[in-house]
């Protein structure tokens, strides 16, 4: 590909991720007032509604990629590296929270999410590494997990929220800064001005990344997991500072960890629309490892969580906040080396 194509790729690359971190912005700023104008309150925004819309661009980019761009490997890649990704965010997390280790300060009601996040994971490795062998099982061009992760989705939101619920029940509520001065109508306009411009971008973003894998040579699995996953997952590294620095730290450890539970629920949805059959059996193999490495991810954030550590490593972030970086950079070297 001529030097002034390739220009003309990354521009197209940096300009969907910005819009798509733009829209993100805006997206969790109008999201939270919808939320207080009507009475949700903050533990379902971080919860459902944060962790939902910030993963708009995985939904849009994931439907994208297997109805317009045939490009499976890309859209698996995108819902299982933003999962590694949005653990990675964690130790960014860590790191800008300063004086007590964030898993300290943080409550342990977290652990349902990463537990049910956890299950989900495996679910969907066991059912890569089945591939498109003898124990594939199938509804049509649909195969026989993706109900089976929508039903577990939906049950495992009911029991975080109802557990959430229960524990928030004796806090008072509070209208925010943001909500002062605005209807719900124009937030609601606002909001999806802004869920437009991240599905325009999002719906791009596929293209480009099919793009960078022909111009480099570079296996779609490590774009999709790697590139593609890093610029969907900026609403969500753009809520969890912003939520950082309001306070709200479980907010944004509920949006980070939520998002994954939602990142799983694409998968099946990319099923749906996939019509040359159960996508989990076109896709390589080697996006079992991405599942895998973000349940040894959550796995730390569990053991965090519980053991809530007092000290930092040289004052900076904990020991598990290291491991969940380390993870993340072998996780991308093995996609570059083994991936399809």
């Amino acid at each position: 590909m001529p030097t002034q194509s390739l220009v003309l790729v990354w521009f197209a690359f940096g300009a969907c991720a910005a819009f798509i971190a733009f829209g993100g912005v805006w997206l969790t700023r109008y999201g939270q007032v919808i939320a207080e104008k009507t009475g949700m309150g903050g533990t379902w925004v971080g919860l459902i509604l944060l962790a939902t819309v910030t993963s708009l661009p995985e939904l849009v980019t994931g439907v994208s990629a297997v109805t317009l761009a045939n490009a499976p490997n890309i859209a698996v890649g995108d819902a299982l590296g933003s999962c590694v990704f949005n653990l990675a965010i964690v130790s960014v997390l860590d790191w800008l929270h300063r004086g007590e280790s964030l898993f300290d300060r943080a409550d342990v009601g977290h652990l349902l999410s990463a537990a049910f996040g956890t299950m989900l994971l495996a679910f969907v490795a066991f059912n890569l590494v089945l591939g498109s062998g003898p124990g594939t099982w199938a509804i049509g061009h649909v195969g026989l997990y993706t109900p089976v992760i929508v039903g577990f989705y939906v049950l495992a939101m009911w029991i975080v929220f109802s557990y959430e619920k229960r524990a928030m029940a004796q806090l008072p509520g509070k209208a925010g800064a943001e909500s002062e001065g605005m209807t719900l109508r124009r937030a609601a306009l606002l909001y999806a001005g802004a869920a437009l411009l991240v599905t325009v971008a999002g719906g791009v973003l596929p293209f480009v990344g099919k793009a960078l894998a022909e111009a480099y040579g570079w296996h779609a699995s490590f774009v999709g997991t790697i590139f593609v996953a890093f610029a969907t997952s900026l609403p969500e590294l753009a809520v969890t500072i912003s939520a950082l620095r309001i306070g709200a730290l479980d907010m944004a450890i509920a949006n980070l960890l939520g998002s994954n539970l939602f990142d799983v629920l694409i998968i099946a949805i990319d099923d749906l629309f996939y019509l040359p059959g159960p996508i989990l059996s076109h896709v390589s193999p080697v996006h079992a490892a991405s599942a895998l490495t973000a349940i040894v991810m959550n796995g730390a954030v569990i053991a965090g969580l519980v053991y809530r550590p007092k000290s930092r490593v040289f004052g900076t972030v904990g020991w598990a906040s290291i491991f969940l970086l380390v993870a993340y950079v072998l996780n991308a070297y093995l996609l570059f080396v083994r991936g399809a």
